[in-house]
């Protein structure tokens, strides 16, 4: 078992290049594990986090309703941004600029065989980074992210979540708005909730643009913390 996690940050990249990316890294986890069971043999996995933004991109979750999705072909061309199905969990998000997304690919029997876990631990990663902010930050009851204000007539999403897993290894993460252009989010409904709004970091601090290394260490911090794991930064992005 080894909590020895592959750090990278693609910075800004193509969705559709970072999911196949995802795909990779994903499968070889897999090969590994099925060829550990096959022929009883104990090959060390290993753990990856991606950091990167997005362009401007919509994409539905495998229980999504794609009229959650308010606009048409030509619309999403006229605001430059691209729309996906893919294999993750959840309903309709957004991602572009100005948002930190994380992907972790990690083989969970290095650290708990444990699914609902494991998203209340990338929420609570999450909620300490945003303590650091002086913003508290919580879960609501039935509803996967990270929200302000919960229970009242003002709850708004500050980070989304959907992953995916299969024989314990996990794929696509978290989104957490630090400087998002909130704008792009009035073309969906979020997640397919109706009656909540949705928040960046940079808004709820009254700021323009926050440091977003800064939030990006702090994220870091609390992963290697919640999951006991250790970061080692990996320089190259090249495939």
């Amino acid at each position: 078992m080894s909590k020895d996690v592959i750090f990278q940050d693609l910075a800004l990249r193509d969705y559709k290049e970072t999911w196949d990316y995802q795909e990779d890294l994903f499968q070889q986890i897999l090969d590994i594990k099925i060829k550990n069971r096959r022929e009883n043999t104990q090959l060390p996995t290993q753990n990856h986090l991606l950091f990167v933004e997005h362009p401007h991109v919509y994409t539905l979750g495998k229980s999504g309703d794609l009229k959650n999705l308010l606009l048409n072909e030509a619309q999403l061309k006229e605001k430059n941004a691209t729309f996906y199905k893919i294999n993750r969990g959840g309903d309709i998000t957004y991602h572009g600029p100005g948002q930190l997304v994380g992907y972790p690919i990690l083989d969970l029997e290095n650290f708990f065989t444990d699914i609902h876990r494991y998203l209340r631990t990338l929420e609570e990663v999450i909620i300490l980074t945003l303590k650091d902010y002086g913003l508290k930050a919580e879960r609501s009851k039935g509803e996967t992210g990270v929200w302000l204000d919960v229970g009242t007539p003002f709850a708004r999403k500050i980070c989304a979540m959907g992953v995916r897993a299969s024989r314990w290894v996990t794929m696509h993460g978290f989104a957490l708005n630090a400087n998002a252009d909130l704008g792009y989010f009035d073309n969906i409904v979020p997640c397919g909730i109706q009656d909540k709004a949705v928040t960046s970091l940079n808004v709820e601090l009254g700021e323009k643009e926050v440091n977003i290394n800064e939030v990006k260490t702090k994220v870091k911090h609390y992963f290697e913390d919640l999951f006991e794991a250790q970061l080692t930064r990996k320089t190259s992005t090249n495939r």
